[in-house]
């Protein structure tokens, strides 16, 4: 099926129509004139022999190929349907105010932003990424796609808020897996999430309930956990330590059948997904076709101008 990226351009015919409903007044009026000497004897003695029906042909092409050009204005495309990977990764950063503790170099959320878009870089192409921001709530930053652009713009993006709510970023993680189309292959695909964080959870649901869901939705969890007991943080005027929750970290992974780390390296980050699957489906896309009716209109012109130098020995 055709289909019209810029329909507007179809204004086009117009002026195309207008030159083919003056040819056919052009004829008619031609026909009428002719008819006024009335000696058709003497009109067929004094004048050749005309081309007859033929005559039209070269004016037909031409009108065709004005009319594939006008076409082609509108940007014709097809739909045609195109492989798509859906196995997907949600990445989840900890924006807790905590994160700006100084005991990691430069800090924590530095050093979480920093691991973050290496993982970005190494992650293939052919995966979906998401990304989710925590603190009090959990909110997804990126949806699941293969716009890599956007989901480093966001990390750079990040802004820090009160409250750590580690629970809410696992359940915000596995709407964002569930929102990933299904484009004709069935149940959920493969997909992993990705949590930095610092732990203590303080607010939203908890971890085990996390846990438990991501569990059964056949999604691990791997936790990387930036900090060190001796951090500290000051907040509204009041210097609080901030030591690092590595035991709910762990454990989160350890139930998911995921992985824990407290320094990830890129090559300790490629177990998350080196044994992820793959799931494909189809998606249907417009394919430009602009240059067959740019084809159409050079044939039907070449066509016209050889009928025409053929039968009245100049251009149309």
């Amino acid at each position: 099926m055709i289909r019209f990226l810029q329909p507007w351009g179809l204004l086009a015919l117009l002026p195309v129509f207008a030159v083919a409903a003056a040819y056919v007044w052009r004829q008619f009026r031609r026909r009428s004139y002719a008819v006024r000497f009335t000696n058709v004897e003497l009109l067929r003695t004094l004048a050749p022999r005309g081309l007859g029906w033929r005559r039209h042909l070269a004016a037909g092409a031409f009108l065709i190929s004005l009319i594939a050009l006008a076409t082609a204005m509108a940007r014709p495309s097809v739909d045609t349907e195109q492989p798509l990977e859906r196995a997907t990764i949600m990445l989840a950063i900890d924006v807790s105010l905590s994160m700006e503790a100084h005991d990691v170099a430069p800090s924590r959320i530095e050093a979480a932003q920093e691991a973050a878009k290496q993982f970005v870089d190494e992650l293939p192409e052919s995966y979906n990424l998401g990304l989710v921001a925590f603190a009090k709530s959990a909110n997804v930053l990126v949806p699941p796609s293969k716009d890599r652009p956007a989901v480093t713009q966001a990390i750079d993006g990040l802004v820090l808020a009160e409250a750590t709510a580690t629970g809410e970023a696992v359940f915000t993680c596995l709407e964002g897996i569930r929102s990933v189309p299904a484009a004709g292959a069935e149940g959920l695909p493969p997909a992993r999430i990705v949590l930095l964080s610092d732990g203590y959870r303080t607010s939203g649901r908890s971890v085990e309930e996390a846990a438990a869901a991501a569990a059964a939705a056949n999604v691990p969890v791997s936790t990387i956990a930036f900090g060190t007991d001796s951090g500290e943080v000051d907040i509204g005027g009041q210097v609080q330590r901030v030591p690092v929750d590595r035991l709910a970290l762990a454990r989160l992974a350890e139930s998911t059948r995921g992985f824990f780390y407290e320094a990830a390296s890129a090559s300790e980050l490629k177990q998350v997904y080196e044994d992820m699957g793959s799931s494909i489906g189809r998606q249907t896309v417009p394919r430009e076709v602009t240059q067959w009716y740019a084809g159409i209109a050079l044939l039907f012109a070449l066509s016209a101008a050889a009928m025409s130098l053929l039968w009245t020995s100049r251009l149309p």
